[in-house]
C-alpha cells in the first residue's frame, strides 16, 4: 500500500506525488509542455507543495507555444435554438450550462446569468484564498520577500523571450490592479492551482473549450482575484476597446460572484443587449480614453430601446459575456459591504491578442 499522511485535513501521498514530479521532469526535458502541466497538476493533487504550485504557473505560461500550434482547433459553438426568457438577461441553473446556451445568450442578449455555478464550500474556500492572497500582496508591498509570501503571492514574470516593454507593461498593470484591491491569479501560485481545480470541478473548462473551439488560454492580467471595497469604481467600458474586436477576436469572460452583491455590496451595472460594435469612447465625461462616458451610455440605451440593469448575484453565480458587452462596477452610497469575485477572460489561442502574456488552461 502506498504510504500517506494526514496533514491539515488533506490526505497526502508523497510517493505518488514524487512519481508525477518525475514524469513532469521527463515531459519537460522532451518538450511535451502540455503533459508537463498535467503531471504537475496530478503531483500537487497528491501532495500540495509550494514548489509544485510555483512550477505550475511557469509551466502553464511556457505551454502556450504547444496549444497555439496544436491541430485540435475546431469551429466555435453554434447557438442553441432555445433560451430561457430574458428579464432582461437569460438566467439558467448551473446544470443547464452549455456552450450553445452561452453562444445564444451572448448573440441575443449580450450575456448569460448562471445561478450557483460554484457550490457553497468552494465559494468559501475561494473567498478565504482571495483574502490570504491580498494580505500576502500587501506584505510584499511593504517589503516582504517572495519567499515569505509564496504561495499566496509571488509576482509573475514573463519568460525571458518577452521584450522589455512587455515586462514593463506587466508591472504597470499589476500596480493598477493592486491599487483597485485585486491580485492577478498568476501572482498567487496556490490560488491559480485552486482556480483551475474549480474550473474542472464545475465542468467549466470543457464548456469554454467547446464554446471557443480550442483549449482556452488566459491572459496574466485578465484573470483577477477581486475584493472590491466601497471606494472602488470603474467607468463604463467594453473590453473590446483594448482587447480588439471582429473576426480576429474569439474570447469570453466568466465573472464569478463570491458574495451577495448588487444591493448592499458592489455588483455590476450592464446594458442588457447585444451591441455590434464599440460605443464611442473617451467622451461625455469618461475618465479614460478606452472608457464610455455616461452621456454615450444614455444615447446607446435610448437608441436600442433598452435601459441600464443591475443584476443581483448570489455567492457562486456567474455572468458570462464577450468583449462587446457594455458594463461597469456598480456602487452607490447605500452599500455597506465589500464584494469578492473572480474575473477571467478566456481566449482561443489561434487568435490570442499579442499585447497580453498567456497562461494555458
Amino acid at each position: 500500500m502506498t504510504p500517506s499522511t494526514q496533514v491539515g485535513g488533506t490526505r497526502r501521498d508523497e510517493r505518488l506525488a514524487r512519481e508525477w514530479l518525475d514524469r513532469a521532469e521527463a515531459h519537460r526535458a522532451s518538450g511535451r509542455l502540455i503533459d508537463t502541466v498535467d503531471a504537475l497538476t496530478a503531483a500537487n493533487r497528491a501532495a500540495p507543495s509550494t514548489e509544485t504550485e510555483r512550477s505550475l504557473v511557469r509551466a502553464r505560461h511556457d505551454g502556450f507555444a504547444a496549444v497555439r500550434g496544436a491541430d485540435g482547433a475546431s469551429a466555435p459553438a453554434e447557438p442553441a435554438t432555445a433560451l430561457p426568457p430574458a428579464d432582461p438577461l437569460p438566467i439558467i441553473e448551473a446544470g443547464e450550462l452549455s456552450a450553445g446556451l452561452i453562444a445564444a445568450a451572448i448573440r441575443g442578449h449580450g450575456a448569460l446569468h448562471v445561478r450557483r455555478l460554484l457550490p457553497e464550500a468552494r465559494v468559501a474556500a475561494l473567498v478565504e484564498g482571495i483574502d490570504r492572497a491580498i494580505t500576502a500582496a500587501e506584505a510584499f508591498d511593504r517589503g516582504a520577500g517572495a519567499d515569505e509570501t509564496t504561495p499566496w503571492f509571488e509576482p509573475f514574470r514573463p519568460a525571458a523571450g518577452y521584450p522589455v516593454e512587455t515586462k514593463l507593461q506587466v508591472g504597470n498593470r499589476r500596480r493598477w490592479v493592486r491599487d483597485a484591491g485585486g491580485v492577478w491569479t498568476a501572482d498567487s501560485p496556490h490560488m491559480m492551482f485552486e482556480f483551475f481545480e474549480t474550473l474542472d470541478a464545475v465542468g467549466l473548462r470543457s464548456v469554454v473549450t467547446e464554446y471557443l473551439g480550442e483549449r482556452p488560454v488566459l491572459a496574466v492580467d485578465k484573470c483577477t482575484l477581486r475584493r472590491v471595497g466601497l471606494d472602488t469604481g470603474t467607468d463604463w467600458h467594453q473590453d473590446g476597446a483594448f482587447l480588439g474586436t471582429g473576426p480576429a477576436m474569439r474570447t469570453v469572460n466568466v465573472w464569478m460572484a463570491l458574495s451577495h452583491c448588487g444591493r448592499d455590496a458592489p455588483g455590476l451595472d450592464v446594458v442588457p443587449a447585444r451591441l455590434d460594435s464599440i460605443v464611442e469612447t473617451g467622451t461625455d465625461g469618461a475618465q479614460f480614453q478606452w472608457a464610455v462616458g455616461p452621456g454615450a451610455v444614455e444615447r446607446t440605451v435610448a437608441a436600442i430601446g433598452s435601459s441600464v440593469y443591475r443584476p443581483v448575484f448570489e455567492p457562486g453565480d456567474a455572468l458570462i459575456f464577450d468583449e462587446l458587452f457594455l458594463h461597469r462596477t456598480a456602487i452607490d452610497d447605500t452599500m455597506t459591504r465589500e464584494r469578492h469575485a473572480i474575473e477571467t477572460w478566456f481566449f482561443a489561442p489561434s487568435l490570442y491578442p499579442g499585447q497580453y502574456v498567456p497562461v494555458i488552461v
